[in-house]
């Protein structure tokens, strides 16, 4: 038995539910301290208390959002300033909790506290998560404009931490990998194992989910569509014509997506992954100023997950469109990369106690792990 610390990211519930997916999967034979902040330590600790399943809060990042829901960089720097003024206090409490704990290795899902935490140890590390795809994939097939955001944002990401033994990163595309110094290993989306074990069916109702809650107008929109939608992150509220507002929780969103006709989403990487891995097409709609988000969305629509439209321009036209589409965008859903647990656990195993083997030298690192099993837009 080996013993892990776990770093998550508090942002939103996708780092959450992917760390999730591995921990339950680590579990069975090992002993596993997760670390997180924010919405994650909210979601972990409730999933795990009681359990032998340690959970600690740490401090965290965050974006910071201005008028009408927009991320805005400002608000982002302004929230991180308490965290960055503390940081040399909270890494010593950190470092010490790590070192209480022993760890074999440590796992960071976008959390920069945990590797620093590691080297300062001299723990082996190793990351998994989405965004490292920012530093680690080649991106010039991109649009101008997203391209000059992924190249800008590379640049925080690549600060969160270095030095890790092997990149894992989790998506619903596979892209081409740059040469590195370390190996890359890209696999699927993580699928949690309630979401493995739903019934699919493909019923006529539709599942919205925002992060953020829904403007009014859009909210109109989607009642205009001549389906019901249930909706999610709105807020819980009585219906309102074909609109049924649920409040957020696992059982029910999972059981609602897997009979509903598609999706309807912000882009985030983890749900729309799992959207795909159930069957079924997406509208992403990127939140306003969230470029990673615009870069999913692009995704989506380039690899035949679904369509793209901005937050603030889905109009019954593009819903309609949408609809419409839903046959053909299913056929072509099974084209799509599959689950990504194994290989992600695969890849853990490989670097616990008496397996570790520390590749160093890019392409020939890359050959030593699982290849991507499609490319974006492959047909």
């Amino acid at each position: 038995m080996a013993r892990i610390c776990y770093g998550v990211a508090g942002e939103g519930r996708g780092h959450a539910t992917r760390v999730r997916t591995m921990v339950e999967m680590l579990r069975r034979e090992h002993a596993v301290t997760i670390f997180a902040s924010h919405d994650a330590f909210d979601l972990l600790h409730a999933a795990y208390h009681g359990t032998e399943v340690e959970v600690l809060r740490i401090p965290g990042l965050r974006h910071g959002y201005g008028r009408g829901g927009r991320l805005s960089h400002a608000f982002t720097a302004v929230t991180a300033l308490p965290f960055l003024l503390r940081l040399g206090t909270v890494l010593g409490w950190v470092t010490e909790a790590v070192a209480l704990r022993r760890p074999d290795l440590v796992i960071t899902d976008f959390e920069p506290l945990l590797p620093r935490a590691a080297r300062r140890l001299q723990v082996p590390f190793i990351s998994l998560d989405h965004q490292r795809f920012l530093v680690e994939c080649d991106l010039s097939d991109l649009p101008p404009r997203l391209y000059r955001a992924a190249r800008f944002m590379s640049h925080f990401v690549r600060a969160f931490y270095s030095g890790q033994e092997l990149t894992v990163i989790s998506s619903f595309y596979v892209l081409p990998v740059k040469a590195t110094a370390h190996p890359v290993l890209q696999v699927g989306v993580l699928l949690r194992p309630e979401l493995e074990r739903a019934s699919v069916s493909h019923e006529e109702h539709l599942v919205a989910y925002f992060r953020r809650g829904a403007p009014p107008r859009l909210l109109e929109v989607l009642a205009a569509s001549g389906r019901v939608v249930r909706v999610y992150g709105a807020g819980s509220r009585p219906s309102r014509g074909s609109l049924q507002f649920r409040p957020i929780g696992e059982a029910g969103f999972i059981a609602d997506l897997a009979s509903a006709a598609a999706l309807i989403t912000t882009a985030g990487n983890q749900v729309v992954g799992e959207a795909v891995a159930l069957g079924k097409p997406v509208l992403a709609l990127p939140e306003t100023g969230n470029m990673e988000q615009e870069i999913n969305a692009h995704f989506v629509a380039r690899c035949g997950a679904g369509r793209a439209v901005p937050f603030d321009r889905l109009d019954a036209a593009c819903l309609k469109s949408f609809l419409e589409e839903l046959p053909e965008l299913r056929a072509g859903l099974s084209r799509l990369p599959g689950k990504g647990n194994e290989a992600a656990l695969a890849a853990v195993e490989r670097h616990l106690p008496g397996q570790r083997r520390i590749h160093r030298g890019g392409a020939v690192a890359r050959r030593l792990l699982p290849q991507p099993v499609a490319a974006v837009g492959t047909r």
